[in-house]
């Protein structure tokens, strides 16, 4: 049921109420994008666009000379928790992170507004502008303009440009065999915010979800000083399974995923218990399980919900030769352990295993 929307205290206002998805579980199933992306159109050749739709990564790249590249983004979503302050945040620091996963710098940021101003206020969309505003300062970038439309459901993002020396780039599509795999956040903010919505999630849980969803993925930037750094990408709506699948195929390759080595956000298995996970991890599933092996002795049910889990603003998952991995572990922290690896393609894009062998 939705709430009176003439509600002027806008901490009493629900924003997950007002719209159909949430975060990145709002991308449109890998499967689907696949069928709308489909072109016999010839576009003009410019050997200065290093990465464009060619492939399936995080930004634009594009050649500018003296060694130097610009990396051109964007990403909006609607909201993924209610408060529109941390909406606002979230959705900031998920479209920032695709420079880093570019193992760039941003530069600047324009915001892509869209509100319902007949059901919420002005005051509640200065809110999500403001989080949006202070992630960028975060960033060390400006807001430095946007778009706005009055839209049925409230959605937020920006359009990022950063930069990138040449040689410091990473794409997602140049891992190579051997490979170790990290992975920089736990899984599991689909099934939180999920949980949200459903109006059981703890206190607890809230906190470690927005304090995940608003940290900026800054040590993308470093990693990509790193040679032997092969591949990056960040893991979003297409969850875990989805981005190693893109990262796997476009490098020619298969991967094995330590399924006991994946880290989990803390709560998660609680809900996961209570069949509590986003539709669009259904969508995930159906759009590429035809590509997945899973090895015996793994609760399947358990990881088919959280192996597809759409993350919003979710970790980096970067491919390392296994010699770069103690100056990875330096910044990573040493803690951090291998989630996977990359091997020889077979048959499956991407085999779950039980752990480390």
């Amino acid at each position: 049921m939705i709430q009176d929307t003439n509600l002027t205290d806008y901490n009493k206002v629900l924003l997950t109420q007002f719209s159909h998805g949430a975060g990145c579980g709002c991308k449109i199933s890998p499967k689907v994008l696949d069928e709308i992306l489909k072109t016999n159109l010839s576009l003009p050749n410019d050997d200065k666009l290093i990465v464009g739709n060619s492939s399936k990564d995080d930004a634009a790249v594009y050649n500018i000379g003296n060694g130097m590249a610009l990396i051109s983004t964007t990403d909006f979503f609607m909201p993924i928790v209610d408060d529109a302050y941390d909406f606002g945040r979230i959705a900031a620091a998920n479209s920032i992170s695709d420079v880093y996963a570019m193992g760039g710098k941003p530069l600047m940021a324009i915001a892509i507004f869209g509100w319902p101003v007949e059901k919420l206020s002005s005051e509640l969309a200065q809110r999500v502008v403001e989080g949006g505003r202070a992630i960028c300062k975060k960033a060390g970038i400006p807001l430095a303009g946007g778009h706005s439309i009055d839209s049925p459901e409230p959605m937020f993002g920006l359009a990022v440009t950063g930069i990138v020396p040449i040689e410091n780039l990473k794409r997602n599509n140049t891992a190579q065999a051997g490979d170790l795999l990290f992975l920089t956040k736990p899984l599991g903010v689909g099934i939180l915010s999920t949980a949200q919505k459903r109006g059981v999630l703890k206190e607890e849980h809230l906190k470690t979800m927005i304090g995940q969803m608003t940290t900026l993925n800054k040590v993308g930037e470093e990693l990509g000083k790193i040679k032997r750094v092969t591949a990056m990408t960040d893991v979003t709506g297409f969850g875990l399974l989805g981005h190693l699948i893109e990262m796997a195929e476009g490098s020619g390759l298969s991967a094995e995923l330590y399924y006991e080595k994946i880290p989990v956000a803390e709560g998660v298995k609680e809900y996961l218990a209570q069949r509590i996970f986003p539709d669009a991890t259904t969508r995930n599933w159906s759009s590429y399980s035809e590509k997945v092996k899973f090895e015996k002795g793994i609760n399947v049910m358990e990881a088919f919900t959280l192996l597809p889990d759409p993350q919003t603003n979710g970790g980096l998952l970067v491919s390392v030769k296994e010699s770069a991995v103690g100056e990875v572990k330096n910044i990573l922290g040493e803690m951090l352990e291998p989630v996977g690896k990359m091997i020889a393609k077979n048959e499956k894009g991407v085999w779950v295993k039980c752990g480390l062998v």
